[in-house]
């Protein structure tokens, strides 16, 4: 389950102020949903992408007792 700020919430945030796991999630969601998302949702979509992309990637390691290999979002 996924815990932090619905979509409403984020709606007047701008992306580069969310944070990446709010991103990965969000991207996660959409690129389930992509066959049938509008022109609108095609375009947040690649919006998200590109913040991911200008923040280095969704870049995991090889984890540790500590932290996961990737980023865990719920």
């Amino acid at each position: 389950m996924y815990v932090g700020r619905e979509l409403e919430e984020l709606e007047d945030v701008a992306l580069s102020d969310w944070e990446l796991k709010e991103l990965a999630y969000y991207h996660h969601t959409m690129s389930q949903l992509v066959p049938f998302l509008n022109q609108e949702g095609v375009a947040f979509h690649n919006s998200i992408i590109k913040e991911i992309e200008r923040r280095g990637g969704l870049k995991g390691d090889r984890g540790a007792w500590d932290h996961s290999s990737q980023i865990i979002y719920d």
